[in-house]
């Protein structure tokens, strides 16, 4: 059993380096990180009560965007709390166990991350190439079965590597390089023989990023096709303004990935991944609710309507 291996190891915590600075300029960091991890709870959170508070807002564009919301705030709630800890605190050790877990957690909402931004794409392609059809096709309860399925199919995905790495033996050194449990620095302390494990890693990930990265540019294809073939310079606005937030976010999110995760080797230089890392775990989940706030005016609608509802109630108690 896994527990069983973890237990015949000689190394029974890991020591995360983080970054590698003054005890000030890991204050104004830890400053830094901590409002943009505040913020993207509270953008995110406001996201998911705006879809769920609005009526109007309760369509398979929104549903998605409230779960994509959903997954940003469970993808920074796995890395960040613990490098905060570890910026302003002087214990950076962390289990065995804890670390596989992390990375564990980490691994499923980046691979759900992955299906879910194809899911979206999809959904644009329906409403732009089919706008008749749309409603028969991406009902809202067809909707709920795909976002289920993207958590699934990377539950799934990633059942043998997370075997793999849970079986893992390690005897030291047990120094990580980074500021949370990642699969190459894993796999760099591991005493256990790691080439099929780094190959299954590979493959795996050159499957999901490639291919989710694929299936985003067939219906962007077809989304263009289509809108070129409108023949009002309106429509065609209108028509790529819809597309223009998610593509904004696939872009920065699949930019930060292939730079890390298809140079799958144990001996990457991780200072790189470091840095490329804090973009894509700590100031991307900000960013994408503030892009898709900045460009939906229904969302910006269901703010306003929001506050003032509020507004009036705490009136009504004062009265």
């Amino acid at each position: 059993m896994t527990t069983g291996n973890m237990n015949h190891s000689s190394v029974t915590e890991f020591i995360l380096l983080g970054f590698s600075l003054s005890q000030d300029k890991r204050f104004y960091l830890f400053t830094i990180f901590l409002v943009i991890y505040l913020l993207t709870l509270m953008a995110n959170v406001m996201i998911i009560i705006l879809v769920y508070s609005d009526h109007r807002l309760h369509s398979p564009m929104y549903m998605l965007l409230g779960n994509f919301s959903f997954l940003e705030i469970c993808y920074t709630a796995v890395t960040v709390p613990k490098m905060l800890s570890d910026l302003i605190g002087g214990n950076k050790s962390i289990s065995v166990a804890g670390c596989i877990t992390q990375y564990h957690f980490f691994s499923l909402c980046a691979a759900t991350e992955h299906f879910l931004l194809v899911t979206m794409a999809y959904d644009r392609y329906v409403a732009i190439c089919y706008p008749l059809h749309y409603g028969g096709i991406m009902s809202n309860a067809f909707c709920l079965k795909l976002i289920l399925s993207c958590w699934l199919i990377s539950a799934v995905s990633l059942t043998i590597p997370a075997l793999s790495v849970s079986e893992l033996n390690f005897c030291g050194p047990n120094i990580i390089d980074h500021f949370f449990c990642e699969f190459n620095p894993l796999l760099k302390l591991s005493c256990t023989d790691t080439y099929v494990v780094q190959f299954i890693f590979s493959c795996l990930s050159w499957i999901i990023i490639l291919g989710c990265l694929m299936c985003i540019a067939v219906s962007y294809t077809n989304i263009i096709f289509t809108v070129i073939n409108i023949p009002s310079n309106y429509g065609k606005i209108k028509a790529f303004s819809t597309c223009a937030s998610h593509l904004l976010v696939v872009g920065i999110f699949y930019g930060t990935v292939i730079f890390i995760y298809l140079r799958p080797t144990v001996d990457s230089p991780f200072h790189q991944n470091k840095v490329v890392s804090v973009f894509y775990i700590v100031v991307t989940p900000m960013l994408n609710p503030i892009i898709y706030s900045f460009k939906n005016e229904s969302l910006r609608k269901a703010a306003v309507n929001l506050i003032e509802r509020i507004t009036a109630k705490g009136s009504e108690r004062e009265i």
